[in-house]
């Protein structure tokens, strides 16, 4: 389970995607999730997620890398489902006895189940996709810039961007790391799986204590590199590639303006023809 988180990890490439301004590529991924939310029906949510298998076969991001990032979340997504099969009201699709209670499955309520899983589990691709494609010290030079303006507030800006980006980089370095205390403490004789919740939560005392050890120390070094480097924050700072936007990040812009648009307007229209139900 812990090799499949992938937030956070980098996939250099030569691709459209990987070749676009990451401030656009910010801007795009948080459309992305407007338009995620601004789905309402089937149809308007089918074109949301063509638009990013697109966007993923243009990137040149293996499907199986994609995929395996919604495994960690899977938990989360049968979680929502099953609250919103129980507890939506609506037409009985099939009734169960539990104890003495009488719980009742409505088609609304599994309609509404499989919407919002869906949608949680794109909301999730979408956002990986701006990590896959785009490095970490592009990321805090496109953050830096959309923040920007924050300076006329006193914002330290540059060390927010800077912090953000490395508390990202260093997630897979945590994954690497747990795993190989886990793998470590298993060829010790620990056992996590059997037994109940307290006492598995016990057992992952080997786990933590060891892996914030090896966190505060890696911080430690990195603060330490960043010293001996003569680093003292944004003021006064150049960039080695200056930030500009190309024609690619226009034609981006406008496509995603197209299909955001295409959606509103299949929420406003297609309720009207066919009823206010999702499918």
């Amino acid at each position: 389970m812990i090799k499949d988180i992938t937030l956070g990890q980098y996939f250099p490439g030569s691709s459209l995607i990987h070749k676009l301004d990451p401030c656009m590529k910010i801007i795009l991924s948080i459309t992305y999730m407007v338009m995620l939310f601004s789905a309402f029906n089937a149809i308007s949510l089918a074109v949301a997620i063509v638009f990013m298998f697109v966007v993923t076969l243009i990137s040149r991001i293996p499907l199986k890398m994609v995929l395996r990032g919604i495994k960690p979340i899977l938990p989360i997504i049968i979680l929502t489902s099953l609250i919103n099969a129980f507890y939506v009201p609506g037409d009985a699709l099939f009734k169960l006895h539990v104890f003495s209670f009488l719980v009742v499955i409505s088609v609304q309520g599994v309609e509404l189940a499989v919407f919002m899983s869906v949608r949680i589990m794109f909301l999730i691709i979408g956002t990986s996709m701006l990590t896959y494609t785009t490095s970490p010290i592009s990321l805090t030079d496109g953050l830096e810039r959309l923040l920007s303006p924050l300076k006329k507030v006193k914002l330290p800006v540059h060390e927010l961007s800077m912090m953000m980006t490395i508390a990202l980089r260093f997630i897979p370095t945590l994954i690497e790391e747990t795993d190989k205390i886990i793998s470590a403490q298993k060829a010790r004789g620990a056992d996590f799986e059997s037994g109940n919740i307290i006492r598995r939560m016990k057992a992952l005392l080997p786990i933590l204590i060891p892996l914030f050890v090896s966190a505060f120390r890696r911080a430690e070094e990195l603060a330490l590199a960043m010293d001996c480097r003569c680093y003292k924050g944004g003021e006064g700072r150049t960039r080695m590639k200056q930030l500009q936007l190309a024609r690619r990040d226009y034609l981006s812009a406008t496509v995603m303006a197209f299909v955001l648009a295409g959606v509103i307007c299949i929420n406003i229209f297609v309720p009207k023809l066919y009823g206010s139900s999702l499918f």
